[in-house]
């Protein structure tokens, strides 16, 4: 992640790129203009090429939490910025500085590798590492503000580079200052604080089965069960395409949490800020009897509620018609209302 050695290459312009392996719902897309951007100091003269030319942009991770219309119009900034390195460490912590073009498995799965516990929890969850922040990406009650030092960015409204503390960043569930301001800040490198103290996450109920005679698991026995759950929850983009969590679990008042309760007694649902309650998203379209269904070249695959899918043929308009449907019944069945968790470009 040297800027130096790369200030001087212009970043690599396409025109009319097709976009299929560029996002895990394997869509039909073509972008009408893409750039390629291996290093932060690319971006200004992209940026002001896009702004003389009236253009609408957007950046382009690893695609796995957007929905892509056929065609992409405008300009598309494609992340590709590699590299990590081990920038300090001290008593308490490392700290690791990583590229916004980096794989975010392949991060966990290299931290693991040398020792640097904490993300396991997070491991097989798709896309890059610069975009994980601005979802603010979590799973096993583990999210990746928890090990967040700062992150550099550029800053498209002052046309510089900035660095954001954790706190500048405002994480929330499935929120940041960064998805506050949208196509403001374009994230280059995420420098991660990792305790050298760790302790074992396992509270939520699958891992908890997982190592019901193990009380003692280590970050590998976790990150482990964590891929064994995800694969069979969450096909593999490669062979049915999809995005992952497709809803938010939506978060509820105790009161409608305890009137839902006495008419559904099976409720699944999870302790969160006090006085509310977060609820199982996937468990709500489960019982209104989408788990498994189809519509069309779309669906909503049968180990998991949460996930929608396309099975070949599918377009955004497909996805989002499924996701309605399935939004007006879990409405009409429970009063809660779910958010669609990924991106409409």
């Amino acid at each position: 992640m040297n800027r130096a050695q790369n200030a001087s290459q212009p970043a690599k312009s396409t025109l009319n790129l097709g976009l299929k392996h560029r996002n895990t719902f394997g869509f039909d897309v073509s972008a009408e203009l893409a750039y390629e951007i291996t290093a932060p100091e690319q971006i200004p003269g992209v940026i002001t090429e896009v702004a003389e030319r009236k253009m609408v942009w957007r950046v382009l991770g690893g695609g796995s939490n957007v929905i892509l219309p056929n065609v992409l119009p405008g300009a598309t900034l494609l992340m590709n910025i590699a590299g990590q390195e081990i920038i300090a460490t001290d008593k308490e912590a490392s700290f690791i500085g990583v590229g916004g073009g980096v794989n975010w498995h392949e991060f966990v799965t290299w931290a693991l590798e040398n020792h640097f516990h904490g993300l396991e929890n997070l491991a097989l969850i798709p896309g890059t590492v610069g975009a994980a922040p601005i979802q603010n990406i979590g799973a096993y009650g583990v999210e990746i503000a928890d090990y967040i030092d700062y992150i550099e960015a550029f800053d498209t409204m002052a046309h510089a580079f900035v660095t954001l503390s954790k706190e500048a960043c405002q994480f929330a569930y499935r929120d940041s200052y960064f998805k506050q301001n949208p196509n403001r800040f374009i994230v280059t490198k995420v420098v991660f604080r990792i305790p050298k103290t760790w302790q074992a996450r396992i509270h939520y109920a699958d891992l908890a089965q997982q190592f019901a005679n193990n009380p003692n698991p280590t970050p590998e026995d976790i990150f482990l069960a964590v891929c064994k759950i995800r694969m069979y929850k969450l096909p593999a983009p490669n062979v049915i395409g999809n995005a992952g969590s497709f809803f938010q679990n939506p978060v509820i008042p105790n009161e409608q949490y305890e009137t839902l309760l006495k008419k559904h007694t099976s409720l699944v649902s999870y302790p969160d800020a006090p006085g509310k309650r977060k609820l199982a998203a996937g468990w709500l379209i489960d019982q209104c009897g989408f788990k498994g269904q189809r519509m069309g070249d779309v669906g909503v695959y049968e180990n998991q509620a949460l996930v929608l899918v396309n099975h070949g043929g599918g377009t955004a308009q497909d996805i989002l018609g499924l996701a309605k449907c399935i939004q007006d019944k879990v409405h009409r069945e429970f009063g809660v209302s779910l958010e669609i968790e990924p991106n409409i470009l």
